[in-house]
């Protein structure tokens, strides 16, 4: 794939769409964690929709996809159906991790997206170790890591960089900077707040891009796909980046001045992409309008999707838990 993007219509219609698809889905799923249709932790992904929107249009189907907690976003811009996330996301057995995951662990194999990780950091270790396996097989192909800030400060993100670094894994760290770690701030929680002379610590080729601007983040995320797949070992992106609503549900929200947040607001990615596009005259507003509704419609319809989708058998609910033919 090359690193020189092509901006036509149709390219981008589809980064708008995935964008605006993701940002109707985390807002309808707000709306459904209120009704309690989905329970347990929701950490929304609005705001950050360029990351997860640009950074896999330069990866191929046979690339593997390692993302966080947040990842709903992630999962739809690889192409997941909004059914089965939705249908994960209420616990129902025709959901992508057959409703045992959750809103933390959604996953699909044969997508190579795997997970979906509640714990903090823990999809580091995991990446190095699926691009150890590419690379052993002789396969050309890249394992995208997505991770916050605040992973920078757990154990798992220097053993990983070391190793990848050590071993020249095909892995691209992506790095989303939000500047919370759930309610802590950067400069609170690290005594080095420049995320690219962490990884440039371990030699690791590094660049940060705005995380708002959707065109910015698919130029250096094809670049560095690129210099993964030409051998050149790992490569590291920092997005700077926000979130708009709170670390979770759970979260008060009380860390943070009101005015800092609406003025990320006003560089939401996806209200900045529709102004340039209709500014340069690639869309109009009225069919703007129209990819809202159908994005809008495909959302109700994961909706319908997961209410009537079944629960796992009780008959089933120690599958694959105990070892087959094993007494209890």
């Amino acid at each position: 794939m090359s690193g020189k993007l092509h901006l036509d219509k149709e390219h981008c219609t589809t980064l708008l769409r995935a964008m605006m698809l993701i940002r109707r889905f985390e807002e309808r799923s707000a709306e459904l964690y209120g009704e309690q249709k989905i329970r347990g932790f929701l950490h929304l992904y609005i705001g950050e929709e360029a990351n997860a929107v640009g950074v896999m249009q330069a990866l191929t189907p046979e690339d593997a996809v390692v993302a966080t907690y947040r990842e709903h976003g992630h999962a739809l811009a690889r192409g997941l159906p909004a059914t089965k996330v939705m249908a994960e996301m209420y616990g129902k057995a025709s959901g992508s991790s057959r409703g045992r995951g959750g809103s933390m662990h959604i996953f699909d194999a044969g997508m190579r997206f795997y997970g979906g990780n509640a714990i903090v950091g823990g999809g580091l270790p995991l990446s190095a170790g699926l691009a150890l396996g590419d690379k052993m097989q002789g396969r050309n192909q890249v394992t995208c890591c997505f991770f916050g800030e605040g992973a920078a400060a757990e154990g798992e993100f220097h053993e990983s960089m070391n190793l990848a670094a050590l071993w020249k894994l095909p892995v691209l760290f992506v790095c989303e900077n939000n500047g919370y770690a759930m309610g802590t701030a950067l400069s609170r929680s690290e005594s080095e707040t420049d995320m690219c002379r962490h990884a440039q610590s371990y030699r690791i080729p590094a660049e940060s891009v705005d995380g708002m601007d959707v065109v910015a983040v698919e130029v250096a995320a094809r670049k560095a796909a690129d210099a993964v797949r030409q051998g050149n070992g790992p490569q590291f992106l920092e997005m700077k980046t926000y979130r708009f609503r709170a670390h979770s549900m759970f979260d008060p929200d009380l860390y943070r001045d009101k005015k800092e947040v609406e003025q990320w607001k006003e560089r939401c990615p996806i209200r900045r992409f529709q102004s340039w596009l209709v500014t340069m005259g690639t869309l109009h507003e009225a069919e703007i309008a129209l990819i809202a509704r159908e994005t809008e419609e495909e959302v109700e319809a994961a909706v319908r999707f997961a209410e009537a989708a079944p629960w796992e058998p009780e008959a089933d609910l120690l599958r694959d838990v105990m070892t087959p033919g094993v007494a209890a």
